[in-house]
């Protein structure tokens, strides 16, 4: 199963409220969520509600938790701030296929690039490819 690595703006926006388009990512199937727990902790500094801080602890636990990686995974040729390295060191580590932002500043000019094996996509981006691998998958299994 793919797995795709959610960035601390991700988890940050889908906990901020209770009607967040990007719980929709929680409700794909055939793609397994993971995350670090410094993108979590990053999340939980910038809510600042207690509701909040409770949906991302719910959110938390249907996640895969994947350990901490050496930013050195990370290509001398990917230029990143120091705060966003082990997002993407770890993304790396965990084998994701993607690596699902919103931060444009730091990761912008890199959507829809793939870094040592990981594709670099906005939440949209992951739910619509996910949802037409399952239509190809669906019209190939339906045509037999």
């Amino acid at each position: 199963m793919k797995r795709a690595f959610l960035d601390a703006n991700v988890l940050f926006s889908a906990a901020y409220t209770e009607q967040s388009s990007l719980l929709d990512l929680w409700k794909l199937t055939g793609i397994r969520l993971g995350t670090s727990k410094y993108a979590i902790e990053e999340a939980q500094r910038n809510l600042r509600s207690e509701s909040g801080e409770a949906r991302l602890r719910l959110l938390a636990e249907a996640l895969l938790v994947i350990p901490e990686a050496d930013a050195r995974l990370i290509p001398a040729s990917i230029q990143l701030r120091d705060k966003d390295k082990p997002i993407l060191a770890a993304a790396i580590a965990a084998r994701a296929a993607f690596l699902v932002t919103g931060d444009r500043r730091d990761f912008g000019h890199f959507f829809a690039n793939i870094i040592s094996g990981v594709l670099v996509v906005r939440p949209s981006d992951l739910i619509a490819v996910i949802e037409e691998e399952q239509q190809s998958t669906t019209a190939f299994v339906g045509g037999e």
